[in-house]
């Protein structure tokens, strides 16, 4: 446990689901933990009691991305969780393969529908109906572009397994709009839906203050924080800010409110979390004002002052989107300016540092 966790209170200590069973957190709710083919080795699922048109069942929150371990994970769920109940809706709070991929699967399955924010939904499909090698190719010059030589990450981009459509294979061809602000009834239950973004296009939290419960997704994680990053599907993005603008959204929250995450344990102490997730963005932002020199970085000089760490290829790609967004933030707050070298490679520079022609 690091130090910013022990700020935090874990209900369950070190207890965790063993896999197909569930762990009940609250009445109605069920805590499911899949395993990832990952360095971020599991996801947090969860099952919620619902009733649609007279029907008991459940409603599923997120659904592990599609391979044959997280299908066979989920026949035992349906084996000796479910108590003979059906599926009635699956939720997915955002696009990411560990969220989305088998929703095409249990939607099938279960002839249920699906329920997404629209400019996921859509980016989804986007991304799954991309031909493989033109996304690679437009992976590669991005990476390039920002000072990416290692042949090794580079030639990764372009491997199937690097490919969002070998994790989300498919996608159902209809969906239910979330959006913020709507209030879904499952079961007994109110549950308010909080968008944001930074971490995906438009991610979806849920609320039930009735159960004094948070469904925070990727938002808010207990030990780690999510990643935010600048993708060549969206090079001139600025998605720190997005993101800890989106953090103010959890603000009318009771600080007593147990949240469930996608990745790490259920916890308490929301607000103590997000004021370390602020204070962690803004040190890191502070890294790089500190280490920039007149001759300016690129996102691989960031990348290696802030992961300072032996990374694998899929790690290389997270890690450099993310050092793009704190260089962005810092470029779109009017500190810094862009520059683009003879080879095509950005970098940035102090505005009183930049030589212009």
């Amino acid at each position: 446990m690091n130090l910013h966790e022990k700020e935090l209170h874990y209900p369950w200590g070190d207890a965790l689901p063993e896999p197909g069973k569930a762990l009940s957190v609250a009445p109605g709710v069920l805590w499911l933990r899949m395993q990832l083919p990952f360095a971020l080795d599991h996801i947090n699922l969860w099952l919620l009691k619902d009733r649609v048109d007279g029907v008991e069942g459940w409603c599923v929150v997120d659904c592990c991305l599609d391979n044959p371990t997280a299908r066979a994970q989920w026949q035992s769920v349906f084996d000796s969780v479910l108590m003979g109940l059906p599926i009635l809706r699956v939720i997915v709070t955002h696009l990411h393969p560990d969220h989305l991929g088998l929703a095409h699967w249990l939607c099938a399955r279960w002839k249920v529908p699906l329920y997404i924010s629209a400019t996921d939904y859509h980016t989804a499909r986007t991304l799954i109906h991309t031909p493989e090698e033109e996304a690679g190719k437009q992976a590669q010059a991005f990476f390039r572009a920002q000072g990416m030589h290692d042949e090794s990450v580079l030639q990764a981009l372009t491997t199937r397994h690097f490919q969002f459509g070998h994790m989300v294979p498919a996608i159902p061809s209809q969906f239910v709009r979330l959006i913020d602000g709507l209030t879904l009834s499952i079961g007994d239950h109110d549950w308010h839906c909080i968008s944001g973004q930074g971490h995906a296009p438009e991610h979806i939290a849920l609320h039930c203050p009735s159960l004094g419960v948070l469904i925070s997704g990727d938002m808010v994680l207990p030990r780690i924080s999510s990643n935010i990053s600048v993708f060549d599907t969206e090079p001139l993005a600025d998605p720190l800010r997005l993101f800890l603008l989106s953090l103010n959204q959890f603000s009318d929250i009771p600080a007593d409110c147990l949240v469930l995450p996608s990745h790490g344990k259920p916890f308490k102490g929301l607000h103590t979390r997000i004021a370390q997730l602020k204070a962690h963005h803004m040190a890191r932002l502070e890294e790089l004002r500190e280490a920039m020199g007149e001759a300016g970085m690129n996102a691989v000089d960031a990348m290696a002052l802030l992961f300072n760490r032996q990374l694998d290829p899929h790690q290389t790609t997270f890690a450099l989107g993310e050092a793009l967004a704190h260089l962005h933030y810092l470029w779109y707050a009017g500190e810094w300016q862009r520059q683009k070298d003879e080879n095509g490679v950005f970098s940035f520079a102090p505005i009183e540092a930049v030589v212009h022609p």
